[in-house]
């Protein structure tokens, strides 16, 4: 699931979905009424990855989809619950919160026939924390003993792998962290975590074209651009085995051709309904629609590796813009309300005692033009007299909320120059424009939970040289107070810890928090026990096919 950078790390979820230009059949669902049939396989809508789907180079929702089907590793999110739960471990255990003694399952193996075993995660682990393998989720293992000579931060490693991983013998292992981290086996379920068989290391560029893994589902063939089909593989060892024959993930460049797709047959899966479609829905699939609560907020974040947006008054002109944004209006006339505006940089999916607190962003994130005019005004104005907000245009719904944006800011300001929307062609393109520091002013950023922590929410963007942390925001008290937090072995003084950490993003306002997002999907009579799990995305095994 998930997102970019280098630090420490929980990578997670910038969402959008994609399409050809021309309208996209079924993929091989075939068939037409009848009884669930478990070899019927069903069609949805997705969008090209941005990178191939290695587990620790993928940190963005689209290519989590797939990791998520064909992937299976020490813990598993409950679709329900989001709870982490054991899968391949036996268990994970600890006597100081630092050293964890991991137990496998016995039995378990790849699509390929190879067994899992401990050397099948530590080897995954090392290769992914390794500086010259330059993979994203580097930095979920920061916090594995011998981390930093394997991932310095310049220059050559000074070894290749982590002191902190040692094999006990094919079912064992330990790990040892480099301080006290109590939550870290809830991590687990994050697909950076994933084992690897051999293969991916003795022929990776054969791997790469046809990933094989461990979970319920395998790639029969994936051409970029068009589709990526997956099929059960009978070989599945865990108890959430797959119901249907198979899953057709379909290309879309277009959220509302995809939309129409699926009302006209062609297009058994729509799992993001675009905003243009959400006031007649409800008359078009009946009860064939989705829209549930999900760990999911929607931010602008501002370059701040550019001096443009990092004077001296940058922080007063990121609240005055965060004022003069009118989120009841937008979520009510664009989303119809299926979108909450936000008062902190979390979810209300965590609960008050998993750190969610709606009285965190505060002013900030209230409408007030005369405020926000004079906060803008004393900072200098917006710089060059045009913000341009970057978004990905290959979903037709961030248009729409953007432009809102844009005029909501006009009309504070009285300029209608002031903020234009500035879209790029597809999701890929959009992610390697941020990865590469080529922002000149605010972008979407949207983020999906991996695990349902508040540490979720905030280290992986905010912490100094976090993977996620796309303004490259920097505060050392913000810090201090995340490792502090992350070494409390009493949960509730942790939330304590992260949430006054959090309250120092509405004084710096790395990225404005615009609002909470529902997971909402529309699917096609074809189809039955459609849900999503608290990540919005749909649990694909469960899903019956007739």
């Amino acid at each position: 699931m998930r997102r970019s950078a280098a630090g420490w790390a929980i990578g997670a979820t910038a969402l959008a979905l994609a399409a050809t230009a021309t309208a996209c059949g079924g993929g091989g669902g075939g068939g037409t009424g009848g009884e669930p049939d478990a070899k019927g396989v069903l069609s949805a809508s997705w969008t090209d990855p941005q990178n191939p789907l290695e587990p620790a180079n993928t940190n963005e929702v689209q290519g989590g989809k797939v990791l998520d089907m064909i992937f299976r590793g020490l813990k598993r999110y409950n679709p329900k619950t989001g709870a982490a739960e054991n899968v391949v471990a036996d268990s994970i255990s600890t006597a100081d919160s630092q050293t964890f003694e991991v137990r496998l399952k016995d039995g378990w193996t790849f699509s390929n026939g190879e067994k899992v075993t401990s050397d099948s995660f530590i080897n995954a682990w090392n290769y992914a924390a390794l500086v010259t393998n330059k993979q994203i989720n580097a930095p979920f293992f920061t916090y594995i003993d011998g981390f930093e000579k394997v991932h310095p931060a310049s220059g050559a490693p000074a070894a290749k792998v982590m002191s902190g991983l040692v094999r006990k013998d094919a079912l064992n292992f330990t790990v040892k962290l480099n301080q006290k981290f109590s939550s870290w086996p809830d991590t687990l379920g994050y697909n950076a975590f994933m084992p690897l068989p051999k293969t991916f290391f003795t022929d990776h560029a054969a791997w790469l074209k046809k990933p094989v893994g461990d979970g319920p589902y395998q790639v029969e063939s994936y051409t970029r651009g068009q589709a990526m089909k997956l099929r059960t593989w009978s070989g599945y060892k865990g108890a959430d085995a797959a119901v249907n024959g198979g899953v057709d993930l379909e290309v879309y460049t277009d959220s509302n051709t995809a939309y129409t797709d699926l009302q006209a047959g062609n297009l058994d899966l729509v799992d993001d309904v675009p905003a243009q479609q959400l006031r007649h829905v409800r008359s078009d699939l009946g009860d064939r629609y989705l829209n549930t609560p999900a760990g999911i907020i929607q931010t602008l974040a501002f370059p701040l590796y550019d001096k443009a947006w990092s004077g001296p008054d940058s922080a007063k002109l990121r609240q005055g813009i965060s004022m003069a944004i009118n989120r009841d209006q937008i979520t009510q006339q664009i989303f119809q309300k299926t979108r909450t505006p936000a008062k902190d940089w979390t979810s209300p999916v965590l609960g008050a005692q998993g750190g969610f607190d709606d009285t965190i962003c505060g002013d900030v994130c209230s409408y007030d033009p005369a405020r926000a005019k004079k906060l803008i005004k004393e900072a200098g104005g917006i710089p060059g007299g045009t913000m341009r907000i970057t978004y990905n245009a290959d979903s037709g719904s961030h248009k729409d909320w953007v432009d809102a944006v844009c005029n909501s800011i006009n009309n504070v300001l009285g300029n209608d120059k002031a903020c234009v929307g500035n879209p790029v062609g597809t999701f890929p393109d959009f992610r390697n424009q941020i990865v590469n520091k080529q922002m000149k002013g605010p972008f979407r950023a949207g983020w999906q939970m991996d695990y349902p922590l508040i540490q979720n929410f905030l280290q992986p963007l905010y912490y100094t040289g976090a993977s996620s942390n796309d303004s490259h925001f920097g505060n050392p008290r913000f810090d201090q107070l995340i490792d502090r937090a992350n070494a409390e072995t009493d949960l509730a003084k942790a939330v304590e810890t992260f949430k006054e950490a959090e309250r120092i993003l509405p004084q710096q306002v790395p990225a404005i928090a615009l609002w909470y997002q529902n997971g909402s999907a529309g699917w096609s009579d074809r189809l039955s026990d459609v849900a999503l799990n608290p990540f919005s995305v749909p649990v694909y095994n469960q899903i019956k096919v007739s």
